[in-house]
């Protein structure tokens, strides 16, 4: 049976508005945020509404060998949810409620298709709050899962996993798993909530995600501090992580990504000319409290710290002025992306070794005549840079290059994106074999066929 004779058993799973087929297809569901958009046409896209009928499309396509393409909301970056030809897409776009809200044990059950924006609107009046912020709002929890997003609340609240205590995940066969729960610690056998999560969709499919959620901080404070250099933006980090200040972003940007940011939203931070004229980059800090007092306490505390480390000025910006910074940064790869940047990278490295880091960058974007500009979490070592070189062989050079020089100081590829097909060469080849042959075998005992979102990360089979 070929995929043309799956339509009268796909519209019995999913109903007449639950599937469209070649050529009806929304546009938006045949790909994600990547730079290197790559157009293939599945067969079906479907849009499930309940977890028995996520497991009776896994049993259908592992019964026929089609692929299938898990899809959150398509705010990824790195080419994780391309379709593949004649497969099935399954988008949780319709799987977006919340479940269950519990708010004495600080826990909320979602499906995986609910977006951050949804989710904090949900929990606006709970003064409790999901604490992840990647800052796209319209991600979904499915896809962060997925990617293990991080985002600029890394720094205080960490990244997904540290804040997903269960799932309940569709396995390609279509039995139906449920792993952890609502409990803040577990030492009952292999942690497979954590394997799944960063997973990018090749083990198994996620239809429901337990979060443990956190307290609201009614008191914040947004700080701009320009430096004479990105040194000493860097430098100054660890000693404000050390300080037990526990700022909630702390976030670095280039001037030219400043200024692009900035420009693209008409955002006046009245920084003066002359500081300006000093400044190669800017450190955003926020601190969040309990009380105003505190937070008068922190930021008096933290100023002292910035004035003895070469700052400039410090900035404590007026609250709109504050969020619409933080709005404006979280666009840098909008910005990028419409600049003309050929690719945008997210590499993270222990935070002490920002420095060397960007040093390193600037050095091999010379030598491969590139230009780089960036911004990134610097509070975690997650580095973001833009890199303007349009010719793919010395581009493919120059981030075998960079990617090398993150992980011998002690980096990973990616920090919160994924690896997708994007990063796929690279990080094929500068894995340790050892692990690659022991994370294909775990992909092998989930997805023995190679099913489930196949053709990137570990999957180095050409894409059809």
């Amino acid at each position: 049976m070929g995929p043309l004779d799956l339509r009268d058993e796909l519209l019995a799973i999913v109903g007449e508005g639950g599937v469209t087929f070649a050529a009806n297809h929304q546009p938006d569901d045949l790909h994600d945020e990547s730079l290197h958009p790559t157009t293939r046409l599945p067969y079906a896209v479907l849009y499930p509404t309940t977890t028995e009928q996520v497991s009776r499309i896994a049993v259908l396509a592992s019964t026929h060998g089609i692929p299938v393409t898990p899809r959150g909301s398509g705010t990824g970056l790195s080419g994780g949810a391309t379709p593949i030809t004649d497969g099935f897409v399954v988008s949780f776009a319709r799987m977006n409620k919340v479940l269950r809200l519990d708010t004495l044990d600080h826990v909320a059950v979602v499906q995986p298709g609910i977006t951050l924006r949804e989710l904090g609107e949900q929990l606006s009046a709970t003064g409790l709050r999901y604490p992840v912020y990647p800052g796209e709002l319209s991600g979904s929890l499915g896809g962060n899962v997925n990617t293990n997003a991080g985002g600029m609340r890394a720094v205080r609240h960490g990244v997904t996993r540290h804040h997903v205590l269960g799932l309940e995940v569709v396995l390609i066969d279509g039995t139906i798993v449920r792993t952890g729960g609502p409990v803040v610690k577990s030492s009952s056998g292999y942690d497979l909530t954590q394997l799944v999560i960063g997973s990018e969709g090749t083990l198994a499919m996620v239809t429901e995600v337990t979060l443990k959620l956190s307290a609201t901080m009614p008191h914040s404070a947004t700080i701009l501090v320009p430096f004479r250099t990105l040194e000493e933006v860097t430098r100054i980090v660890p000693t404000i992580v050390a300080s037990g200040l526990e700022p909630s972003m702390l976030e670095y940007l280039d001037v030219l990504t400043m200024s692009a940011i900035t420009n693209a939203t008409n955002l006046e931070l009245g920084v003066l000319p002359s500081v300006v004229e000093q400044t190669a980059a800017y450190l955003i800090i926020v601190l969040e409290t309990r009380t105003d007092h505190q937070l008068a306490d922190d930021t008096a505390a933290l100023a002292f710290l910035l004035e003895g480390a070469g700052a400039l000025d410090v900035y404590v910006l007026a609250p709109t002025a504050g969020t619409r910074l933080i709005e404006a940064r979280e666009r840098a790869f909008w910005v990028g992306k419409a600049a003309g940047a050929n690719e945008i990278i997210d590499v993270v490295v222990p935070r002490s070794s920002v420095p060397a880091f960007l040093s390193e960058a600037a050095l091999i974007a010379q030598r491969h005549d590139a230009f780089i500009s960036g911004c990134g979490h610097v509070g975690d070592g997650n580095v973001h840079l833009s890199v303007f070189l349009p010719d793919e062989e010395k581009r493919a050079a120059l981030l075998l290059e960079l990617f090398k020089f993150g992980i011998d100081i002690g980096g990973q590829i990616s920090g919160e994106h994924g690896i997708g097909r994007d990063k796929q060469s690279p990080y094929l080849a500068l894995t340790d074999p050892n692990l690659l042959a022991l994370q294909r075998r775990i992909k092998h005992a989930f997805d023995p066929m190679q099913l489930l979102n196949p053709y990137r990360l570990l999957d180095e089979r050409p894409l059809p």
